[in-house]
């Protein structure tokens, strides 16, 4: 299975990829690939309809593209930035909406989550992220946020709260059960 994992953050000390990376090691099985992405490596001029006419769309946006395509499934940690979705990822998404003839995610499975600092751990960027990607053709199987990232993770551990570690565990199940069916399915 291609794994595809990245926060939805440009940010270089970033605790969603953090996060992010940390859950991405329950999907390790011996023939899985997974790939952590840094949207920094995606980043191109901020959308217009005139650039885009002018410029047409970023080879980045495409390439953006090509590694949804490849995966067979998504973990996203979203950076909540004054309630929403952080920029960097919101312009990648805006360009990449502009292929022609393609939802943003494909109909690819996805597990979406959110950390911060605060004890509502990105709740409000990851509502909107459910409600929202489903008509950006994401398949949302699964989420989870975690309040209070410092208190809660540790660097080589991920989740230490047992509370949280066992909510977060149980949908990690869930997810791989759903995958697993599947790909009998295939």
């Amino acid at each position: 299975m291609n794994i595809l994992a990245f926060a939805a953050s440009n940010s270089a000390q970033s605790i969603n990829k953090q996060l992010v990376t940390s859950v991405s090691k329950y999907y390790k099985a011996s023939d899985d690939i997974i790939e952590i992405l840094d949207l920094n490596d995606f980043d191109m001029v901020l959308f217009s309809k005139e650039r885009e006419k002018a410029s047409g769309i970023p080879s980045l946006a495409y390439a953006f593209a090509e590694k949804i395509d490849r995966a067979d499934f998504i973990l996203i940690s979203f950076a909540e930035n004054n309630g929403n979705y952080n920029a960097a990822y919101k312009n990648i998404i805006d360009w990449v909406s502009r292929i022609p003839k393609r939802k943003i995610f494909n109909g690819k499975p996805v597990f979406l989550m959110a950390t911060s600092p605060g004890k509502r751990g990105g709740q409000s960027v990851l509502e909107i992220a459910v409600n929202r990607l489903p008509f950006d053709g994401a398949e949302v199987l699964e989420n989870f946020s975690l309040p209070e990232f410092s208190q809660n993770f540790e660097e080589g551990k991920g989740v230490t709260n047992v509370l949280f570690r066992s909510q977060l565990e149980a949908k990690v199940r869930k997810t791989k059960k759903i995958l697993k069916q599947k790909f009998e399915q295939r």
